[in-house]
């Protein structure tokens, strides 16, 4: 069976980083689990970084006036996994995406339900409390579970709406999981909250610093329109009323700041739910050495058993 190391957590932990400490200490290469960072030309936002010597797979694989969606990303996932253990390197799974994560462990049976098109442009006016209304109707369980975030973002209520219609028509059918069949260790970075809270200020600050405003600019004058899927990303949408004359700079860097922290709990929250998960603390001094010490004892005995 073939190896998989996981690098999750929130945002702001240092994820990539450590990523890429291991790729050079255990022969391996990175791909991206980060919804965000498959955009080309969205590279400050997103916090892309480019591992001197470690190829990082998953950024720039769409144009950002395109859509892109799970079922995309776990075929993306699966070849390049494959051709990575093929040549004998060990493929790192960095990010913070918790739904591609799970994708590519366990499988999503929903991911391979067809776009309903009639469907689509027949919810395409309706407000997103109207359209969460139509999901508790359909799957109040799904519409249950949905956090704040969810509740008021219409393409995923639009896909939440679709799926429960599918199911609803074809009871019969039994959707299809894809899971990677692989020896996986789960690798968590975590923080106190006050920690992570000044490394969201900080990194925020650092993007607008490195040009965030220009690179909007660029996607803006190249046709990009706000309405597009990309531009609805956490380090974009936010930008919007500035843009547009509404709001100043400074309200907006609040309300991004305050919105990556928000995201932050939301992904602590999902996975803390996945007990697979080997937690370490990024503010312990010994961190990356402890953690290099549990990824080398997994891939020795994992070796172990091969030989």
């Amino acid at each position: 069976m073939q190896k998989l190391l996981v690098i999750c957590g929130p945002t702001s932990t240092g994820k990539t980083t450590l990523a890429l400490k291991l790729a050079k200490k255990f022969n391996g290469e990175i791909i991206s689990a980060d919804s965000r960072q498959v955009y080309k030309g969205m590279d400050i936002g997103t916090g892309k970084e480019w591992g001197e010597g470690v190829k990082i797979w998953g950024y720039d694989l769409v144009d950002p006036t395109e859509e892109f969606n799970i079922s995309e990303y776990l075929n993306f996932a699966k070849v390049t996994m494959s051709d990575i253990q093929k040549r004998r390197k060990l493929p790192i799974l960095v990010g913070g995406t918790g739904f591609y994560i799970k994708g590519i462990i366990d499988g999503i049976p929903t991911v391979n339900i067809p776009k309903n098109i009639e469907l689509r442009n027949n919810l395409e006016n309706i407000t997103t409390s109207e359209l969460f209304g139509k999901l508790a109707e359909l799957d109040p369980e799904k519409a249950g579970g949905m956090n704040s975030s969810d509740k008021k973002n219409p393409r995923r209520l639009v896909r939440a709406i679709e799926i429960a219609q599918y199911m609803l028509d074809h009871k019969s059918l039994k959707a299809k999981v894809l899971v990677f069949k692989n020896n996986i260790l789960m690798i968590g970075l975590s923080s106190p909250t006050e920690f992570v809270s000044r490394s969201i200020d900080s990194r925020v600050d650092k993007r607008v610093a490195s040009g965030i405003k220009e690179e909007i600019k660029k996607l803006l004058k190249n046709g990009l329109d706000w309405n597009a899927q990309s531009m609805f990303s956490l380090g974009y949408r936010q930008w919007r009323d500035y843009f547009e004359g509404e709001v100043e700079e400074a309200r907006v860097i609040d309300d991004w700041k305050r919105e990556e922290k928000k995201y932050a709990k939301r992904q602590m929250t999902w996975f803390k739910k996945d007990k697979r998960i080997k937690w370490f603390n990024i503010a312990d001094i010994s961190m990356a050495k402890d953690v290099e010490n549990e990824v080398k004892l997994w891939h020795n005995r994992t070796n172990d058993k091969k030989s």
